[in-house]
C-alpha cells in the first residue's frame, strides 16, 4: 500500500504526484490512457495551434501595409494544418517527458492502465495493471464533452474527434458560444469558412463581462460569422449529401433549419466520474462532478479531488493550484482553503480576449467602483501594429482603489490580464498601478492609461477643475501622474 494513489495523469495528476514526492510520500499514478491530459492531447495546445495558423493567415493580409509584397495569397491546406496540430502535441509530449520525470523521481506509474474503479474505500481495480492500494487517494479524472440528447448528436464533432478531421468544411455550425466555441468560430472564418454559432444563451462568453461579449460579438459579425442565439435547443442532426442538416427551433417552438458541411458540439465538460464507481468508496457526487469542500476533501476524510473533476473552474492554471492545495492537505498535519479568486483565463480569438477578477456587474453588487474602458485606439504600439481592435476595462473600488477585475479585448490581452492578476495579488492599489512604469510602445501600457483615468475619477491626484469638465479628454501615454 503507498502513501498516496494520485487517479488521473493531466495537469492536475502529474502535478499532484511530483508534489507528493517532494514531501516524501510513496506516490502510485494511474493514467487509463497517456499521460498529459484533455489540455496536451485534445485541448488548449492543439486549438492553439489551430489559433496560430489563423493568426498567420490574418497577418499576410497586413504584409502590403508594410511593404511586403506576396504575389500569391495564402491557401489553407487543412489537412497539413492538423497533421501540425498532431506534431506539435507530439513536441510537447517530447518536451514535457512526462514519463521519464516522474519515474525518475519515484513515482510508481501506471500508464495505459484502462479505466479504473473502487472495490473499496482504499483498494482501486485497473483494467490493465490489477489492483492498487493507498492510504489516501486524489482524484484527478478530469472531464470530457458533453453527449448531447437528441437524434443524429453522434454526427458532431467534439473537442476530442475535431481532430480526425482532414479536410476543410464548406460551412461550420458551432453548437455552444463559450470559450472553445468562440476560438472554433474565429479559426474558422480566418481559414475562410462559413460560420454559425447557435447557443440557447442570448450573449455569446456569457459567463465573461457584458462589455467583453458584446465586443466579440461585434467583431465577429463584422468578419461575417452568424448568430442563432436565445434559441430554444437543438432537436437533431440528418445526413444531407456531403453535409449534413441540423434543426433547431426557436422560444417561441419555431422550427428552422442550417444546412453546414459540418458541426461541432461545445456545450458543457461534464467530469469523468461514472468509471470510477465512486459510490463503492462512498464518495458522494452532484451533477457529474465530486463533492468536495474548500479543502477539496470529498466527504470520505482520505480521498480528495482536482482539476475539472470538481466542476469548479476547468482551466489548466486551476488544476495545478488546487493539486497543490489537495495533495498538501491530504499529506501535512495542517489545511489550506483553496478558493480561488483570481484565475486570469480568455480565448486566442480574433481578437482576443482576458479577464480576471469580477466583472462590473459583479463587483456593482458589492461595492461603490469606478471603471475605467480604454480603447485601443488611444494605444500607440496597436496604432504601430494596425491592430486598433478592442479594449482595456478596470473596475476598481471607489473609496480603497483595489483593482476588482481586468477585461481586456484586443491584441495580447491574455497577457495583460495576467500581468494585473499579478498586481491584484499583491494588494497593487490603482494609484500604484497608474505610477507604474510600464515599457513602450507595448500592449501591457494600456494599463496605466485605464489606472490614470480611474485615479482622477477617484480625485486622489491634483486636476485642475477645466480639466475635469473636458470629460472626452485623456491623458497621453507618455502623461504621468506625478
Amino acid at each position: 500500500m503507498v502513501d498516496i494513489v494520485i487517479v488521473g495523469g493531466g495537469p492536475a495528476g502529474v502535478t499532484a504526484a511530483l508534489r507528493a514526492r517532494e514531501l516524501g510520500a510513496t506516490v502510485a499514478l494511474i493514467e487509463r490512457r497517456r499521460l498529459g491530459g484533455t489540455c496536451t492531447n485534445d485541448g488548449c495546445v492543439p486549438t492553439r495551434v489551430l489559433a496560430k495558423a489563423a493568426r498567420l493567415m490574418r497577418d499576410s493580409q497586413q504584409f502590403a501595409d508594410y511593404g511586403l509584397i506576396l504575389e500569391h495569397p495564402p491557401v489553407v491546406d487543412f489537412a497539413a494544418v492538423m497533421r501540425r496540430t498532431k506534431a506539435v502535441v507530439e513536441g510537447v509530449h517530447a518536451k514535457k517527458q512526462l514519463v521519464t520525470h516522474l519515474k525518475a523521481v519515484g513515482v510508481d506509474l501506471h500508464s495505459e492502465a484502462g479505466d479504473a474503479h473502487f472495490i473499496d474505500a482504499h483498494t482501486l481495480q485497473t483494467e490493465h495493471a490489477g489492483r492498487i492500494q493507498g492510504d489516501r487517494f486524489v482524484l484527478c479524472v478530469g472531464g470530457r464533452a458533453r453527449e448531447l440528447p437528441f437524434p443524429g448528436a453522434g454526427h458532431a464533432l467534439n473537442s476530442s474527434s475535431l481532430w480526425d478531421l482532414d479536410h476543410k468544411p464548406s460551412s461550420v455550425a458551432i453548437i455552444g458560444s463559450g470559450a472553445t466555441g468562440c476560438q472554433l468560430a474565429s479559426v474558422f472564418a480566418d481559414f475562410g469558412v462559413p460560420v454559425t454559432l447557435l447557443d440557447i444563451a442570448d450573449r455569446v462568453l456569457v459567463t465573461e463581462d457584458h462589455d467583453t461579449s458584446a465586443a466579440i460579438t461585434r467583431y465577429f459579425a463584422e468578419r461575417g460569422i452568424q448568430f442563432r442565439l436565445g434559441i430554444g435547443g437543438i432537436d437533431r442532426i440528418d445526413t444531407q449529401g456531403n453535409g449534413f442538416e441540423l434543426r433547431y427551433h426557436t422560444v417561441d417552438g419555431t422550427s428552422q433549419t442550417l444546412c453546414v458541411g459540418a458541426v461541432i458540439a461545445s456545450v458543457g465538460w461534464p467530469g469523468n466520474i461514472d468509471p470510477l464507481r465512486l459510490d463503492a468508496a462512498g464518495v458522494k457526487t452532484a451533477r457529474s462532478y465530486v463533492t468536495v469542500d474548500d479543502h477539496l476533501r470529498t466527504n470520505v476524510p482520505h480521498i480528495y479531488a482536482a482539476g475539472d473533476i470538481t466542476g469548479r473552474s476547468m482551466l489548466v492554471q486551476s488544476a495545478g493550484y488546487q493539486a497543490r492545495i489537495a495533495v498538501e492537505n491530504a499529506l501535512l498535519p495542517y489545511t489550506q482553503s483553496a478558493r480561488q479568486q483570481l484565475v486570469p483565463h480568455g480565448g486566442f480569438t480574433d481578437p482576443e480576449y482576458g479577464s480576471v477578477g469580477l466583472t462590473e456587474a459583479q463587483a456593482r453588487q458589492n461595492y461603490d467602483v469606478v471603471v475605467a474602458t480604454v480603447p485601443y485606439t488611444d494605444l500607440d504600439r496597436a496604432v504601430i501594429d494596425g491592430r486598433l481592435n478592442g479594449f482595456c476595462k478596470l473596475v476598481v473600488d471607489r473609496r480603497q482603489g483595489k483593482v476588482l477585475g481586468a477585461h481586456v479585448v484586443g491584441e495580447d490581452a491574455v497577457e495583460i490580464v495576467s500581468t494585473v492578476s499579478a498586481g491584484m495579488a499583491s494588494g497593487l492599489r490603482i494609484d500604484a498601478l497608474a505610477d507604474l512604469e510600464l515599457a513602450y510602445p507595448t500592449f501591457v501600457s494600456i494599463l496605466g492609461l485605464a489606472a490614470r483615468e480611474i485615479v482622477r475619477e477617484r480625485g486622489t491626484i491634483s486636476v485642475a477643475a477645466e480639466w475635469r469638465e473636458l470629460r472626452q479628454t485623456r491623458g497621453s501615454e507618455w502623461e504621468r501622474t506625478r
